[in-house]
Order: structure tokens, then sequence, then C-alpha cells
């Protein structure tokens, strides 16, 4: 019996391909061709394994299994298999071979690998690419990285691998680590999956549901969110502004088994994609982790010459989505919770937001925004999390949820779980207990099982809807989340000795430095 290969054999083997770029390139850079590179490794084992199967069925007739692999769920053309590129690995044009393997991958599965304005998911990476080196360190890099690839541990056939979703998970496992080494740049591509674990099981979703990350990222929190529901009936969609990071979620979505998830590039204010007919598309449940604080997010001005045409202005939405206020200019996180908003179900659809916490009390045109979503009974729980929870910012954030049926009960829940975390090297963590503390706390609301006031001392609080309007509509958790705790009395005798213990220490100090000082001179 062949030895079947673990999820710890493909992270290890995967992380240690990243040594052919650490050093020399960096994370933010390198993780795309680390990332395609397996997700090509993959499809082609997985083409290998069915193209076995059907050799077999058909009797070693190598026509007609070829037929039958036309109907596969994903054509791997000759020159795009990743043993193509593995005996080319020497060649002088490595890099132009990949680009031309990627190529005829998109045209041959058109309908998967391509926005729906004609673009590949590839488009945005260059393996011939000046970035890897000059070109004779470029190549080398490409042929160890092809080496890396062909190693027994990176054996991605199904038939081989110990679990169903080891691909998916390997995935995951690399886009983590280069979060955590990518810096600011990190915070555009990943949410950390505790969070998003947060965020799936505050808003878990039905059977059934339309699922929707208008900022997916590569789809981590979106993946999360449909992972929670208690079913396989479910549908997944998102939008991302970015490029390289919609190829990522693309490639995030085959990887994990969703095949149908539809997952649209462009900008979600200016250009939102996801639509039916001329109306935004609704969800039953909208998470988010959205950039925080965006500047020039709304208003687009065009000049040529001495000419001005605005292509898009918030003022004037055609989808009137900012029909509460419309955020400043400098500040877009209200714009993300209104869109989050106004594409769920009236009624029932749930929203699940990360923001910083200036969201809770700015005032200006947001605290106007901000007075009207409470006003419409729509806010359920606000939550504050830990610092340095996010790649790329120190600072804590807070998760708003958001409930288009909360029916009669006013109230809001609050919640400190600021001091919720383990310490680790460079991000500190939820633990499960952490996650299940604050979920537990919010399903007991929802359920309406918790009276208003003190829930939890110093960790929860529901405040009434006529608490929250005498604080102005102030959502700072500090006025309802009495977190203060008395400074322990100084004990002055205590104190004092120790003052002179160690007065009495450094007397000692300076005379054996007078020694060593008098033994230097002599």
């Amino acid at each position: 019996m062949a030895i079947k290969i673990t999820q710890d054999d493909i992270n290890n083997a995967v992380w240690k391909a990243c040594d052919t770029f650490r050093g020399s390139i960096d994370p933010s850079v390198y993780k795309d061709y680390v990332l395609t590179m397996l997700f090509i490794k993959y499809l082609s084992d997985v083409h290998d394994d069915k193209y076995k199967a059907y050799l077999e069925k058909y009797n070693q007739e190598h026509e007609r299994a070829k037929r039958a692999m036309q109907h596969e769920r994903f054509v791997v053309p000759e020159h795009s298999h990743f043993k193509f590129l593995y005996d080319s690995r020497n060649e002088a044009n490595i890099g132009e071979l990949i680009n031309i393997a990627l190529t005829d991958l998109e045209e041959a599965n058109r309908e998967k690998l391509y926005s729906e304005d004609g673009a590949g998911i590839f488009q945005n990476i260059d393996f011939n690419n000046s970035k890897l080196g000059e070109p004779k360190d470029k190549n080398t890099r490409l042929k160890n990285l092809l080496l890396d690839f062909n190693q027994d541990k990176l054996d991605l056939r199904p038939s081989h691998l110990d679990g169903n979703d080891i691909i998916g998970g390997a995935y995951m496992f690399l886009i983590e680590r280069f979060a955590s080494d990518a810096g600011k740049k990190a915070g555009e591509f990943f949410t950390p999956k505790e969070v998003s674990t947060l965020i799936a099981k505050l808003t878990k979703s039905k059977p059934g549901s339309r699922i929707c990350d208008p900022t997916c990222g590569s789809a981590s929190l979106l993946i999360k969110a449909g992972e929670e529901v208690d079913s396989d009936n479910f549908s997944l969609y998102g939008q991302e502004a970015n490029g390289s990071t919609w190829a990522l979620a693309v490639m995030n979505m085959f990887l994990h088994g969703f095949d149908d998830a539809t997952i649209r590039w462009g900008d979600t204010i200016r250009n939102p994609k996801l639509k039916e007919g001329d109306a935004l598309m609704k969800f039953d449940t909208v998470v988010a982790n959205p950039p925080f604080s965006l500047d020039k997010w709304g208003k687009v001005e065009d000049k040529e010459g001495d000419k001005t045409t605005i292509s898009y202005d918030p003022e004037t939405d055609q989808y009137n989505r900012f029909w509460r206020g419309v955020p400043p200019k400098s500040k877009g996180d209200w714009a993300f919770i209104t869109h989050m908003i106004e594409t769920t179900y009236e009624g029932t659809g749930k929203v699940g937001v990360v923001v910083p916490h200036g969201v809770l009390f700015r005032g200006a045109s947001e605290g106007k925004i901000r007075q009207k979503t409470i006003e419409e009974n729509i806010l359920e729980a606000v939550i504050g999390l830990p610092a340095n929870l996010f790649f790329g910012t120190g600072i804590p954030a807070a998760i708003l949820i958001f409930n288009r049926g909360k029916a009669e009960n006013t109230s809001v829940l609050f919640v400190d779980a600021s001091k919720s975390y383990d310490s680790a090297k460079n991000q500190n963590k939820l633990n499960e207990n952490h996650i299940n503390h604050i979920v537990d706390t919010y399903r007991k609301f929802n359920k309406g099982e918790l009276q208003a006031g003190v829930v939890e001392d110093k960790f929860s609080y529901i405040a009434t809807f006529e608490e929250i309007q005498e604080n102005d509509f102030n959502l700072n958790i500090p006025r309802y989340v009495d977190t203060f705790e008395e400074e322990a009395e100084v004990n002055i005798a205590a104190v004092q000795k120790d003052i002179e213990n160690l007065e009495g220490e450094l007397k000692e100090v300076q005379v054996q430095m007078d020694v060593y000082l008098k033994e230097l001179m002599d």
C-alpha cells in the first residue's frame, strides 16, 4: 500500500520551495510565483490521475482516454503540464515557456480562468520578468522552483493524498505565511484565519444562502463563511480590486473545491460587478475586511485639457447606496459598510465587517451616517478586538454586526475582547476559547436570553437605544463596557526598603569599579 502524503508533508515542501526566492526578492512579489506554480502542479497531477483512470477504463486506448479528458473539470494542454515545464527547466527561455504555458491553460479553460471583462487570471504575473533577476539568475531560480515542485513530497494526485482538502489547506498555509512576512502589504490580500473564523461564526449562514465578500482579497474570509454553513448548499460571491489578489482568490476557490464561486475583478464602490440586470445582487450574508480608512475612495474626475468630466460621483450613485449620507473623501469606511448593508436582503440579511475604531466615534458626515444606521435598528453588536491581530497594522480593530431582521429588540451588544488573546512572535492570536466566548455571548443576545445592562463584568454590556442616544450615538466601547481597574495601594514602607537595598548595592558596585580602575592605572 502506497504511503499517503499528509498536510504537513505538503506544507513543509511548499514552504521549502520559497527558499528559491527568500532573501533576494520581497515576499509580496514572490508569493505570486510560488502560488501559481502550486496551482499548475496541482492541475497537472489531477490530470494525470484522471488520465490513468481513463486508460484503465478504455484498456490503454490513449486516444479514447484523451477524448474523455476533454470533459473533465480542467483541460491541461501538453505544453501547460508541469512535466513539460520540468523537462524544459534547463532551457534558456524557461521564463517565456512558463508564460506560454499559463496563457494556453487560460485559453483552454476560458469559462473558469477569465474575468467577465476578458482578463485572464495570470495576466499580472510574468515568469520572464526582470524582478526575478538578471537572465542567468532568473533561470537558476526558475529551475530550482521546478526542482522543488518535482519532489516526492509534492505528489498532488488525489489518489496519493491523505485527506480531501489538503491542497486548499496548503494554499491557505502559504498565503498566511506570506502575509506574516510581507508586512504592510499583507493586509491587501489576507485576513487572519482566527478573525475569519470569528466573523463566519457570528454571521453563520443557513443552508441555501448566498454569501458575499465585496473586498475579498485572497478569499480566506469568504471560504470560512462558506465552511461554517451546515450544508454544501450555498453559493459564494466576491469582488476584489487588485488584479493579482483577484487571481489568488480565483485559484484559492478552485483549490478548495468551490468551482462554482463567482469572483469578480473591479472596484466595489465605483464599479460593482455583482449585479442582476441593472440592480445590485442581494445576499443573505455579507462579510468583509475592507481597507481601513481608504483615501480617495469616491469621486473620480477625469481631466483632458481644459475639460473636466466626472466618471463617478457618490452623490449621484446610481444604486442609491449612500442615501444615509456620503462619507468623507479621505475615509471610505462607511462607504464599504453602507454598500454591504444595501446588498443584503431586507428583513433577513446579515453583515459582519471589520473596522478601525474611528468608525465608532468620528463625527461630521460619519456621525450622521452612524446615527441613521442606529435609528434604523439594524446594528446588533460592536465587538472590540485585541491590538496587533492584523498583518500590516498594530492598531486594534472592531467587528460590527448588522442584522436586517432584528425585529423589536432595539438594544446593541457591546463586547470588549481587547484582552482576549495569546501573545505570539509577530502577531497576537485569538484561540478557540476566545472565539467561543465572544460567539456564545453574541448568540445568547441574538436569541433574547440576556437583559440590558452588564452581561459580564469588564467584557460585555447591552445598551438600550436610549443610552446610545444619550451618548450622541457614539459607539466607543469604553462608554459602555467598564474595564477600569483600580491600582493596588502602594506599600510605602516596602518601597523605601527596596530603595535602601538598591543604594547599598550601588555603593558596592562603585567600590568594585574603583578597584578595577586603579588596577588599570597601575
